[in-house]
């Protein structure tokens, strides 16, 4: 900048020593001129002498103008190099970026991405803010925006520290004590196993049961007059609680099989011999109902051959006892049986320490909240524990036995009501202890992120496979526009999704007419994990589609009915209440609760319902019958009507009924008839053996002698569904 206002003060010098050499030159030629002419006008002569010039004012202003101008000009290329790194902006890019996120990296809105897209591949209808691009179209996007790509290196996310319970090491077998066998009864439903477990505990479990049929899985300890104690679970024997028997055969160190000795071995018997088997627990033998006449305990020995059941009489190694319930006799054999095997198994356990144990089943008590019945394993609970099972924890502040007595420890194989959780665990899961409320809440915390990772990589997984398969159709597609312009491409799709937008809401009315949304509440958990596996057997969607949109454990509430209301749909109740305000509300708002004690009569209801939404199938139902013996036609006006004479042979014709014309067992024509005489007479009935006349509501249909008129009715008949649950 120096160098520059030195040359122009120099060059401003120059000027000015040019000026003043002219100033000179004028002067001299005035001066010559003057001595040539003489001049009046002395004003005149003065002007042309110039003013002396004020050279350092004007060298000051032009520099100063100078400087400013110099100044904005180095400013402008500055400007102008900003501009131009402007619109060389890198934008930082990750793959399976969203078109939210390219925009809102590119500093644009999602509109300019969508119109990038444009005349691409890319199905833009199908395109939301949060859909994830593929590479190339977010580079296609990044070039029409004029910016430069900047791949980035993915965040990975922080690796969260493992913060999970687990169960403690095996301890010293020093440290160890024995325990009290837990005994699981299973067999099939209606064998008695109730009522033997009601003979062991003498209590009347069995008149509790609605039906005689156990609804839900049970523990108890009973004490022997020996002094021996067993731990019993008295699992459900009906097809629907595949899933109880099998958490009970998990828990347990023995199985009593009871097989009734007039009935044999049956399909839940089978199942409960393979679940024996699956959690390798030892089985004792208890053939019961052994006082009926037609009792055959031999026979149902032979048939457990065949399952790998080898009684001891057979050179097996599983004890078989006679026993009947009913009347008591043997059951001390069957204790004997069971505490003798017990001791050959030297089950042990360590009493101190952190608890472990297994949820058996948990349920809601209007008074108490959450509560579970659990089976100790290992440690010993007392008041105040800090629990863990599954992504629920629980502070004990109460623990019962099963006569609802309120005890101070549990040591392992002992049955316990706990109290204290702050929400429901599932039957099944694993109770550990840990040492403190705020451990509790790491522990539930990482199982819920790491259920969050897994369904997030499930679903990761899910949406690729849609995508392929979407890009596959849109190219597919795309094939049938061959080489047409945009706007011939643009009305087509418009066509086509004026079509669509057509069939989809035809097909919704035809779906919310076909559709059966349910909501399931149980008394306790396990049992609506039975409705819950009943209904994934449902296999008739193509007849009407079963939607379970809300289930859980308690009486029904009043969110239970605003959610039926809201989806239309049918409340079922197992074991539970629902109060009269509940009912009432119900009823204004139209929703259906339905409301159960034996599980069977919950399916067939179910079942009932879904039929209901079935179209109605029709049924014809023959009237009469007659045979055409002539033809011949009638003139009405300027028209030739044919007429069929008849004779009926059958049951009689009456005009208002449906018509239908078979010709050597085919059916040409289904109608009503525009008249019936009999003679010249228009009468509305004929009878067997009477002779009638009769002409077609349709003209074209022509009369054959022997052709056969049959006059019926249909019946609307309500269609059943051909879901089997299977029982």
């Amino acid at each position: 900048m120096n160098q520059k206002l030195l040359k122009l003060e120099n060059l401003l010098r120059f000027h000015t020593i040019y000026r003043q050499l002219h100033s000179l030159c004028q002067r001299r030629v005035l001066r010559q001129w003057r001595h040539g002419f003489s001049s009046p006008y002395p004003v005149w002569t003065a002007q042309l002498y110039p003013w002396p010039w004020p050279t350092d004012v004007l060298i000051g202003a032009a520099l100063s103008q100078h400087r400013l101008l110099v100044t904005k000009k180095e400013e402008r290329p500055r400007k102008s190099q900003l501009s131009s790194t402007k619109s060389k902006k890198e934008v930082e890019v990750w793959l399976r970026m969203t078109v939210e996120e390219l925009g809102r990296a590119m500093g644009k809105n999602t509109d300019f991405v969508y119109e990038a897209l444009l005349n691409t591949a890319v199905d833009i209808d199908s395109l939301e803010a949060d859909s994830p691009l593929d590479e190339v179209w977010i580079k296609e996007v990044i070039k029409k925006a004029g910016l430069k790509l900047k791949w980035s290196k993915l965040k990975q996310d922080k690796v969260r520290k493992n913060k999970d319970a687990v169960r403690r090491p095996q301890a010293d077998p020093a440290l160890l004590t024995p325990r009290f066998p837990v005994v699981t009864i299973m067999g099939h439903v209606d064998h008695g196993k109730t009522t033997l477990l009601d003979k062991l505990r003498k209590t009347q479990v069995a008149a509790m049961e609605a039906g005689g049929i156990t609804q839900h899985i049970g523990a108890f300890l009973v004490s022997l007059p020996s002094g021996e104690k067993i731990t019993f679970l008295d699992t459900p024997g009906h097809a629907a609680f595949s899933a109880m028997r099998a958490r009970g055969a998990q828990v347990t160190d023995i199985v009593i099989l009871v097989v009734a000795a007039d009935d044999g071995v049956m399909k839940q018997t089978v199942e409960s011999i393979q679940h024996a088997k699956d959690a390798q627990v030892p089985i004792v033998l208890a053939i019961n109902k052994c006082d009926k006449a037609e009792a055959d305990p031999e026979k149902v020995k032979k048939e457990l051959l065949a399952y790998d059941v080898v009684c001891e009489d057979y050179g097996g190694d599983i004890q078989a006892v006679p026993v009947s319930a009913l009347t008591g006799d043997n059951l001390m054999a069957l204790a004997e049986a069971t505490i003798a095997l017990a001791e050959m198994l030297e089950l042990k356990a360590d009493p101190t320490g952190p608890v472990e144990g297994t949820v058996i089943e948990s349920f809601t008590d209007k008074g108490r909240g959450p509560v579970t019945t659990a089976i100790i394993q290992r440690g010993t609970l007392r008041k105040g524990s800090v629990l863990v099972a599954g992504k629920s924890w629980a502070k004990v502040r109460l623990m019962f036995d099963e006569n609802g007595k309120t005890i101070d420890e549990a040591y392992p194989s002992m049955p316990v009501g706990i109290i204290g959780w702050r929400n429901l665990p599932s039957a099944g899961e694993e109770i550990l202890e840990v040492e403190s409320e705020q451990r509790a809440r790491e522990v539930v915390d990482w199982r819920k992120y790491e259920q969050e990772q897994e369904k997030s990589q499930e679903d990761m997984k899910i949406i690729e496979e849609k995508r392929k398969e979407h890009q596959e159709a849109h190219w597919k597609a795309r094939e049938k526009y061959g080489n047409m312009q945009w706007k011939e491409r643009a009305y087509l799709n418009y066509l086509e999704r004026k079509g669509q937008a057509f069939l989809r809401a035809k097909e919704k009315r035809e779906r919310d007419s076909n559709v059966l949304p349910v909501i399931i509440k149980g008394d306790v958990d396990g049992s609506v994990e039975a409705i819950l596996n009943i209904i994934d057997t449902y296999d008739a969607s193509h007849e009407c589609e079963l939607e379970l949109i809300h289930f859980g454990v308690g009486d029904i509430s009043a969110n239970d009915v605003n959610l039926a209301e809201t989806f239309y749909g049918v409340i079922y109740g197992f074991n539970v209440n629902a109060g009269n305000v509940i009912q009432q509300s119900a009823a204004k708002k139209g929703v259906k609760i339905k409301l159960h004690k034996i599980i069977y009569h919950l399916v067939e209801d179910l079942q009932e319902e879904l039929s209901s939404r079935l179209p109605c199938a029709v049924e014809e139902h023959p009237v009469g019958e007659a045979s055409i013996l002539a033809i011949f036609s009638v003139t009405e006006g300027k028209k030739k009507v044919p007429v069929a004479g008849c004779r009926v042979q059958k049951g009689q014709l009456e005009k208002q009924k449906n018509f239908k014309l078979t010709r050597n067992g085919h059916v040409i024509w289904k109608g009503s008839l525009t008249s019936l005489k009999h003679h010249k007479d228009d009468i509305s009935i004929v009878k067997t053996g009477m002779d009638c006349g009769l002409s077609l509501d349709e003209e074209n249909i022509e009369f054959k002698v022997g052709d056969i008129i049959v006059c019926y009715e249909e019946k609307h008949i309500q269609a059943k569904t051909s879901w089997d649950p299977g029982f």
